[in-house]
């Protein structure tokens, strides 16, 4: 095989470690709460601020940036659910869907307001690493092992924990749970603040790969939403799996042709995936 095309397969996986993340906290919000956070990447661009603020600015430790970004963010969740989705439960999805597209520009604004327009970077990077005649980036592997690490602390709470296991019951049948004992309102809350808090990392993750600016969700926000749906909206373990094969189409995409192709490509993979499942590749 090609050593170049081997090399973006293996970059390819790498970032789909990454892409897993958002994916993940905004699967794990709609199978609880039934309710899409279109605003998800800016949530992600916020947490990125956060840690280039305290890193670059109020001088701390990049490791101490990144434990306070995750609360940072996991609170914001929070903060979206009981302000505007809360409100909204019981409303057409149409409008929990505006009300939530709606925040994409409360927070481009503010950020725009508070940081301008400047591409922002840490300026932190690792040297590649070479594998015969493959070079992978050293900070796109730390990335990957983090995200893995995540994915799986979220899974041993939510398969060996109480409030683990409602989550995942009231993901199945939302109806029957409250006869049960489970408190749902309780339960939307602390999935919207696992979800807030997997934005958290995602940024930790993605802030020393990419620079950060008001519009930076755009750059990953619709991919990451078009994961979801083609793992099957809600299946957390369909969206990591279809993580990774958008990671491969798109990096080997860009092997073969270049950037802008290769999400082109991406795209009308999705198109496709969607005539042949509408309920997404693993929907169950």
């Amino acid at each position: 095989m090609d050593p170049f095309l081997l090399e973006a397969i293996v970059n390819g996986i790498l970032l789909g470690g990454v892409f897993a993340l958002p994916v993940l906290g905004l699967n794990l919000v709609f199978g609880v709460v039934d309710v899409v956070w279109l605003c998800y990447a800016e949530l992600v661009m916020v947490g990125m601020y956060c840690v280039w603020f305290l890193y670059t600015q109020a001088g701390f430790p990049l490791a101490l940036a990144f434990l306070v970004c995750l609360p940072v963010v996991g609170l914001l969740g929070l903060l979206l659910h009981q302000v505007v989705v809360r409100p909204l439960l019981n409303s057409p999805p149409i409008t929990q869907v505006l009300a939530t597209g709606g925040v994409i520009f409360v927070l481009q604004g503010s950020a725009m307001l508070a940081f301008g327009t400047d591409f922002r970077s840490l300026g932190v990077e690792m040297p590649p690493i070479e594998v015969e005649d493959i070079f992978i980036s050293g900070t796109k592997l730390v990335a990957f092992v983090a995200a893995l690490l995540g994915a799986g602390a979220l899974w041993t709470f939510l398969k060996f924990t109480y409030v683990g296991t409602a989550i995942r019951a009231i993901a199945r049948d939302r109806e029957v749970m409250p006869l049960m004992g489970v408190d749902p309102k309780r339960i939307y809350m602390v999935a919207s603040a696992i979800g807030g808090g997997l934005a958290g990392l995602a940024a930790c993750l993605l802030v020393v790969q990419l620079d950060v600016h008001p519009y930076i969700g755009l750059s990953f926000g619709p991919i990451t939403f078009m994961i979801c749906v083609m793992g099957g909206l809600g299946n957390m373990l369909g969206g990591f799996l279809a993580a990774f094969l958008m990671g491969v189409i798109v990096s080997t995409g860009g092997f073969w042709w270049n950037t802008e192709m290769s999400y082109v490509v991406a795209f009308a993979c999705f198109i496709v995936v969607m005539f042949a499942r509408p309920r997404g590749l693993f929907a169950r």
